[in-house]
């Protein structure tokens, strides 16, 4: 123990991966451990602090806060802006202070509940009551001034960044925001966004979407509907036909199989197959095709996706034509933005993952369901999340069923005896580049070496353990 103290005052990892297959069980639950990473991970990276939607309006701010602090997003004339939620005379939180609070500072700006001093939606200073009663040096206008904190956005949401040296969004998020633009991701809207503390570390919170792997157990009823798929992937049926395709049934089996499985899909989270693509897929259960599945499925997933995009255009919504950016922009059925951001896609919507830590054993889950939406139809914006237990039963059954595992498998970790987590090299290969790339933060390694690693992540969902170069 005394060598890990030392290490943790060099600023060292005190449970660093030493084999990439092999995760120390500490990193989940040790405090040191957990104060060594959340310095380097939340101080240093890009984190999505807000949807658009929420601030549409001038003068529009909400309260985004990661451990300890706390910041404020504003809508102002220059611009999304954010600042550290902090009055420059005595500390209090100027707005807001309870976490993920909004409102609007247009006209009555800022002001803090202690002593009334106020501030414009820019961060300036414009009023301090009893200025005479101060030194006059305490009270230069840029030392009043809001602290300012990087902010910048992407796909219809605002990202903060605490560390000024860091590289811009863009280049940190790297070829995935292209994928993502093409997909027309900032023209999307929340339907829904729901919330829950679970009794777990936030990094086995997120490591239940790192992989397919579990579904055959987890999630039995999409293994059910679609076994070619989930047993080629994953299970020994390495002879079939390929991986949408079932060898046991004809072209139109094969079909019904797919209809049932995006059912599934929507009825148990509605951002990854929305309900209005489902009933147009319906459509085409049955069409003229080849007799072989191996030529007719493709060809009827073109025809599906096709008449997705063209009937939802035609109903005013602003979809892209999803055959050609399949193409141009092919991307995993999830998408994993480092350090803590999920995006699920199947055809239009999204379903987005958003995980923070409240400490070493608990974390805050977030889910949106993000639709497209014609001018006039927009459903209103959820401000803040529904907030359930999470094993409550109104959550959709997909993340149920994933809540049922997360807190024990926390406990396990506490197993006398168990010390590792043992990874396949092959398909869980994301959970060990993730906790790579913490540990490159943790050892402050330079910024192109991290960048280049935080974007082969995106691509990553259910791929092996990659050589990262850190």
């Amino acid at each position: 123990m005394a060598d890990i103290d030392s290490r943790i005052e060099l600023g060292l990892n005190p449970y660093p991966v030493t084999n990439p297959e092999l995760i120390p069980a500490q990193r989940y639950y040790d405090e040191a451990y957990f104060k060594a990473e959340s310095e380097a991970v939340w101080g240093h990276s890009w984190q999505m602090a807000t949807r658009l939607e929420r601030i549409p309006n001038l003068g529009d701010w909400t309260e985004y806060t990661i451990l300890d602090k706390s910041v404020l997003v504003v809508n102002t004339k220059d611009g999304i802006k954010a600042f550290h939620n902090h009055c420059r005379h005595r500390g209090v939180p100027v707005a807001g202070g309870k976490g993920n609070e909004h409102g609007n500072c247009a006209k009555s700006g800022f002001i803090c509940p202690f002593h009334g001093w106020r501030w414009n939606m820019d961060g300036d200073c414009t009023f301090v009551y009893g200025k005479q009663l101060f030194s006059q040096d305490l009270l230069e206008a840029e030392e009043l001034k809001l602290r300012p904190v990087r902010c910048e956005t992407f796909g219809g949401e605002a990202y903060i960044n605490f560390d000024d040296s860091a590289p811009p969004l863009r280049e940190w998020l790297g070829p995935i925001a292209d994928a993502l633009d093409a997909r027309l991701m900032s023209d999307m809207r929340a339907e829904w966004h729901y919330g829950a503390v679970l009794p777990a570390n936030w990094k086995i919170a997120m490591e239940a979407f790192q992989e397919g792997y579990h579904v055959m157990k987890t999630h039995p009823q999409l293994q059910h509907a679609q076994p070619s798929l989930y047993n080629a992937r994953y299970g020994n049926d390495t002879g079939g036909l390929g991986p949408l395709i079932n060898p046991n049934l004809d072209v139109k089996g094969n079909i019904a199989e797919c209809i049932q499985s995006m059912e599934l899909l929507s009825a148990g989270m509605a951002g990854l197959v929305h309900a209005k693509e489902v009933e147009i897929a319906r459509k085409f259960a049955d069409v003229d095709l080849p007799a072989d599945p191996v030529q007719a499925m493709p060809m009827w997933y073109g025809i599906v996706q096709d008449a997705i995009s063209k009937e939802l255009k035609a109903r005013g919504e602003n979809v892209p034509d999803l055959n050609k950016v399949s193409q141009e922009h092919p991307v995993e059925a999830l998408q994993f933005l480092f350090p803590n951001h999920f995006g699920l896609n199947y055809f239009t919507g999204m379903t987005t993952y958003r995980i923070r830590p409240l400490g070493p054993e608990t974390c805050l889950f977030e889910i949106w369901s993000l639709t497209h939406m014609a001018p006039g139809t927009e459903c209103p914006v959820p401000m803040e999340p529904i907030i359930l237990p999470y094993d409550s039963k109104d959550f959709p059954q997909i993340p149920q069923q994933d809540y049922s595992n997360i807190p024990i498998q926390q406990r396990g970790l506490h197993s006398t005896g168990f010390e590792y987590m043992r990874l396949s090299k092959d398909r869980e290969g994301l959970i060990s580049n993730n906790h790579r790339v913490i540990d490159a933060l943790i050892a402050k390694k330079p910024w192109d070496k991290i960048t280049a690693a935080t974007q082969k992540l995106a691509y990553n969902f259910d791929g092996p353990i990659l050589e990262l170069d850190l």
